[in-house]
């Protein structure tokens, strides 16, 4: 029996009105919301524009609690449309602690469950460390109405270890809220080389672990308010691929676009059948994983 979600994707510019912002979403959410979805995972840092290029203590105060404005605004339009949604906001969850953190809110409109960034880059123009401390809630699947969904956070998608933990905690998809893009100094073929190694290792999770994968990418240029670097050119590209890493969906480079993918959830079970990596696993033999380097 097809157990099909159609998972909506927004891919969007961002501006530094926060509050034009959260309404273009908003209008967004209800397109593909018109176009059938019921599942709609939203880009990394939504709200504002990409603040981590430069280091300032200012940018704190776009943090919020949660729950806070923020998550009552975007549970009421998960209550409206009656969708399970997937958001990423700036948690400010003490004085000096901040975290980078996924929200997902249930259909009525409740906070599901929230995963807090545990990866954090510190990479020029993504200084990341400076604001969000490590999460602790660890890679635990969020249960929904429409399934359980393994939400991690950008950086997050280029370790094979939390996308494991969540399949093997029960994850039925996997889901990327990002922010990355080109550093325009970089020649052509080095920022498609970086474009093809991001999409290749989130499909690999996808084929490792039997599972479909959403990543939802901001697109457009952002100016760094520094001058230092000429910005980042968010290169977009948010894709859904099936349990094979096959793609279902996948957006362009330089527009806002909105599209809607069925995912068949049944065919990890053949899939998994097909390829049994998880009955294969040596789990006796994986002690040299919980030291930084094997030597």
């Amino acid at each position: 029996m097809e157990r099909i979600i159609k998972v909506g994707i927004v891919q969007q510019k961002c501006v530094a009105d926060i509050e034009l912002n959260k309404q273009k979403l908003a209008a967004n959410i209800k397109e593909v919301v018109e176009k059938g979805a019921r599942l709609v995972v939203l880009q990394e840092l939504h709200n504002s524009l990409y603040f981590c290029q430069v280091e300032s203590v200012d940018n704190f105060g776009l943090a919020e609690p949660i729950p806070g404005p923020s998550t009552k605004f975007y549970g009421e339009i998960a209550a409206q449309y009656g969708i399970v949604l997937v958001t990423s906001l700036f948690e400010r969850r003490a004085p000096g602690v901040y975290h980078n953190t996924a929200v997902v809110f249930e259909k009525d409109g409740s906070i599901a469950g929230k995963y807090r960034k545990m990866h954090i880059p510190d990479d020029p123009a993504y200084y990341e460390k400076f604001y969000f401390t490590p999460g602790d809630l660890g890679f635990n699947p969020i249960k929904t109405s429409l399934g359980v969904l393994g939400v991690q956070v950008c950086w997050d998608q280029w370790y094979p270890e939390g996308a494991r933990i969540m399949a093997l905690k029960g994850a039925e998809i996997l889901i990327y809220p990002t922010a990355i893009g080109f550093e325009s100094s970089d020649a052509k073929e080095e920022k498609q080389r970086q474009l093809n190694a991001w999409m290749t290792v989130q499909r690999g999770h996808a084929v490792a672990n039997g599972l479909p994968v959403v990543a939802v990418n901001r697109v457009g240029l952002e100016p760094d308010p520094s001058k230092q670097t000429n910005g980042i050119q968010f290169w977009g590209n948010s894709f859904v691929v099936g349990p094979q890493g096959e793609f279902l969906a996948h957006a362009g480079d330089v527009e806002e676009e909105n599209i809607v993918a069925d995912v068949d959830l049944t065919r990890s079970e053949n899939v998994r059948r097909w390829w049994p990596f998880l009955r294969d696993r040596r789990i006796d033999k994986y002690e040299d994983l919980l030291k930084r380097f094997a030597d």
